[in-house]
């Protein structure tokens, strides 16, 4: 009997299950279907699509079963109710079902390209792991842009793991990192940071992110604020490091401040500060450290908080097949 090489290996990497978190998107919901099923079948793979509604108030769930009934291979899960973490808690729910070879993530508003698809399995047939997609253009005003990046190069300055930059969701992974990043059990998980984390061979591609086809996004300056709170505060300690550095000089400057004022105060009196507004100065700079380093413990304990309560991220309301709506069992609705 012939053996089976790894480039035969390579090669029978057929499948894929794609994963489009959705919010409020029922206008773009059948754009996307059509858009993927024209990639699948065109790079003839085996495939499935998954839809997870995250409790939108539209008409999402109805516009879901519609395309079930015309295509077998499109699933759809309801939640029960809008979870905070959307698209996170989505991408999560989806891997738990997906049975294909690989999964790949994407945002139900149009904003990654499912024609980029094509580009991700041949890097994934040629032996990459995780193939993400890397936005080097974004159509989204400058101070979003700037935002963006900055963020992007803080997060992997300060985290332990190396982060690739301007890297969103949308990826393939294969199932074998699937494996894994179901296995980190945070409830306040971060998608891009934990598929960094868990390794293997990745590699990324540029492409151009548009604008969304409807609606008005649900991000905002808080929202966006809050996502870099979670990837910094979830990989990395170095705020913690940086805090203990710099109170540690402090001391050290301060105890030298101190002796200085003493000896001059003998040598020449008339050289020494007077008054209280040095003091006052002195109060405000270590009073406003304090406050900062009291806030960045604090948001670690908020995270530690977050986690030992072990509250369900999402909770799966109704399975979407065949055109029929059916209720998850309760064993399956985390």
């Amino acid at each position: 009997m012939d053996s089976i090489t790894p480039r035969d290996q390579l090669l029978q990497r057929n499948s894929i299950s794609a994963i489009v978190a959705c919010y409020k998107d029922a206008q773009a919901i059948p754009i996307m279907a059509e858009r993927l099923v024209k990639v699948f079948e065109k790079c003839g793979i085996d495939y499935e699509i998954i839809f997870v509604d995250n409790g939108s108030p539209d008409e999402s769930e109805e516009v879901i079963r519609n395309l079930s009934a015309l295509n077998p291979k499109v699933i759809g899960i309801t939640n029960s109710r809008s979870f905070e973490q959307t698209s996170q808690g989505s991408f999560r729910s989806g891997m738990e079902i997906a049975t294909k070879d690989a999964c790949v993530l994407l945002d139900g508003d149009l904003q990654d390209p499912p024609e980029l698809i094509e580009d991700f399995i041949s890097k994934w047939r040629e032996g990459y792991d995780v193939v993400y997609g890397v936005r080097f253009k974004r159509e989204a005003p400058l101070s979003m842009q700037w935002g963006s990046k900055a963020f992007y190069r803080i997060f992997d300055w300060l985290s332990t793991t190396s982060m690739p930059h301007d890297a969103g969701d949308f990826s393939l992974i294969d199932k074998k990192v699937v494996y894994w990043i179901l296995k980190c059990n945070e409830r306040d998980i971060f998608i891009r940071g934990i598929r960094a984390y868990v390794g293997f061979k990745q590699t990324g591609i540029e492409y151009h992110r548009p604008e969304r086809m409807f609606g008005i996004s649900s991000n905002n300056f808080f929202k966006n604020i809050s996502w870099a709170k979670k990837g910094i505060f979830s990989f990395s300690r170095k705020p913690l490091d940086m805090l203990t550095t710099f109170g540690f000089a402090s001391v050290i400057f301060t105890v030298f401040l101190a002796v200085f004022e003493i000896i001059l105060h003998f040598i020449s009196p008339q050289l020494a500060p007077k008054g209280i507004t040095t003091i006052i100065l002195l109060i405000m700079f270590f009073g406003s450290f304090n406050i900062l380093a009291i806030s960045v413990v604090g948001e670690y304990i908020a995270k530690i908080f977050e986690e030992v309560k072990q509250r369900p991220s999402f909770i799966r309301n109704n399975l979407i097949k065949n055109g029929k709506i059916i209720s998850f069992p309760t064993n399956q609705c985390h």
